[in-house]
């Protein structure tokens, strides 16, 4: 194999202890370990993601603007969803120790572990796995922007967005709380809805236009 890479430099690095380089970590059972060319110089190619999850927690919704992943699962199991970007269908694979997911460079996915102590490899064809977020993506483009290309009043948008957190990465967040649905006699007059505790985060966007679509009512 032909590289242009000088093996034999002092500065070249052959090992690297990847506990070492958390990515980001929400709890002691739900964090992310990451290696790169940033962390190993000798790396061309590949990179990767060591993944711990317990049962329910998402990796949050995203996509490898560089890169293809395989999934590896070493211990417990998870559910790799991924949107097929040719149907327009989620596609969901189940994987257990041994079993891999293939996710295409680009494609938007997410990974559930379905039992406590999963472990999951998350292998990249590059040497940084590039990632955009989808509470990036919710956070940082503008509301009056998403409130306008959808229709909805920008105050709606902001309340609906508020309690997302940016770079969430393993959902749901520390602390989260769902209120109990309501009364039998109020759910039976709003049956679609839940109410939920928020934590808000102060909302980087100071516009406030109201368009003449005016807000989609909640049925």
């Amino acid at each position: 194999m032909s590289s242009n890479m000088d093996y034999t430099s002092s500065n070249k690095q052959f090992t690297f202890d990847v506990n070492k380089s958390p990515l980001f970590k929400k709890d002691k059972n739900n964090f992310i370990n990451v290696l790169g060319i940033k962390q190993l110089n000798t790396l061309q190619n590949v990179s990767l993601l060591d993944i711990f999850l317990s049962k329910s927690n998402v990796v949050e919704p995203h996509y490898h603007q560089n890169a293809a992943e395989l999934v590896y699962c070493i211990s417990g199991a998870a559910t790799v969803s991924l949107l097929n970007p040719y149907t327009k269908k989620i596609q969901n694979y189940p994987i257990t120790p041994g079993q891999v997911a293939n996710i295409p460079q680009g494609w938007w996915h997410y990974e559930i572990a379905t039992v406590d102590n999963t472990h999951l490899l998350a292998i990249f064809d590059a040497p940084t796995p590039e990632v955009i977020l989808g509470s990036d993506i919710l956070k940082f483009t503008p509301s009056n922007i998403m409130a306008h290309t959808y229709c909805m009043d920008e105050n709606q948008w902001k309340e609906a967005i508020a309690p997302v957190q940016p770079s969430t990465y393993i959902g749901p967040p520390k602390g989260c709380k769902r209120a109990k649905e309501k009364s039998s006699k109020q759910h039976s007059q709003h049956k679609n809805t839940q109410e939920y505790q928020y934590y808000p985060y102060p909302t980087p966007y100071p516009f406030h236009y109201n368009y003449p679509c005016g807000p989609i009512p909640f049925s």
